[in-house]
């Protein structure tokens, strides 16, 4: 049996820029530099796996692994383990 994991919260690109809230109502909230309603949609899990169907329509698929989430083209990382990478990017 597949259990869900957990993915609400604050997700982030390492340097910040791009920053997705995945909300416990299945809504998700994508800022981008100081864009902040850049895209909003809804979202199902299955196991690992995301579905989001943005506003538009447009889809878009992610998957987390070790705490990270592959979404499309994006790594983002939750809130507190961003912030760890963004203190590794500028070492």
């Amino acid at each position: 049996m597949t259990s869900e994991i957990h993915v609400v919260g604050l997700w982030s690109t390492a340097d910040g820029h791009i920053r997705q809230q995945l909300r416990a109502d299945r809504r998700y909230h994508e800022a981008r530099g100081e864009r902040r309603g850049a895209y909003t949609s809804r979202y199902t899990v299955t196991g690992n796996h995301l579905n989001h169907v943005d506003d538009t329509g447009s889809t878009a698929t992610g998957d987390i692994s070790d705490g990270v989430l592959y979404h499309e083209h994006l790594v983002l990382y939750c809130e507190s383990a961003a912030a760890d990478h963004r203190g590794q990017a500028r070492r």
